[in-house]
C-alpha cells in the first residue's frame, strides 16, 4: 500500500534562497504518515483516548536534490514492516519523476505515560 500526499511549496517552507528548508521535509513526511494512518481507518484521537500514541524513534534521511518555492511535490509513503511494537515506513518526496528526498522512519507505539506497548490488535490485523 502506497499513499501519495500532494504538497505545494510555499514561501514559509523555504530559506532565503527559495529552497525548501531541510527540516520541512520532516513536516511533509509527518503529514503523509498521519494520512496513511487515517486511510487505514485509525483515528489517532481515539487511540490517544484509549491510552496509545505513536512516537517516531528513528529517521534515516537522504536529501538528494532541492525543492524550490512553487514546486508541486508528491510525498509517497509505503508501509514497510511491523513488529509488535514498531511500525516502519519508507517515505519519498518527488517532483515529477525526480526523487528529492527519501527516508526510512520507525514509529513506536507507546502509552500516554511513555512506555512502549504492543500495537493495538485491530491495527496489527489490518497491517498483516
Amino acid at each position: 500500500m502506497t499513499h501519495v500526499l500532494p504538497v505545494k511549496v510555499y514561501y514559509e517552507d523555504t530559506d532565503m534562497g527559495g529552497v525548501v528548508y531541510y527540516a520541512n521535509y520532516l513536516k511533509f513526511i509527518e503529514r503523509a504518515r498521519s494520512e496513511i494512518v487515517e486511510e487505514l481507518g485509525v483515528d489517532q484521537n481515539v487511540l490517544k483516548t484509549d491510552g496509545y500514541v505513536f512516537v517516531v524513534t528513528r529517521v534515516v534521511a537522504d536529501y538528494l536534490a532541492p525543492a524550490k518555492l512553487g514546486d508541486r511535490l508528491d510525498v509517497k509513503t509505503t508501509h514497510k514492516a511491523t513488529s509488535p511494537l514498531r511500525w516502519v515506513f519508507d517515505q519519498t518526496v518527488w517532483r515529477g519523476d525526480q526523487c528529492l528526498f527519501k527516508a526510512d522512519v520507525t514509529a513506536v507505539c507507546m502509552t500516554n505515560e511513555g512506555r512502549p506497548v504492543r500495537l493495538p490488535a485491530e491495527l496489527r490485523a489490518q497491517l498483516a
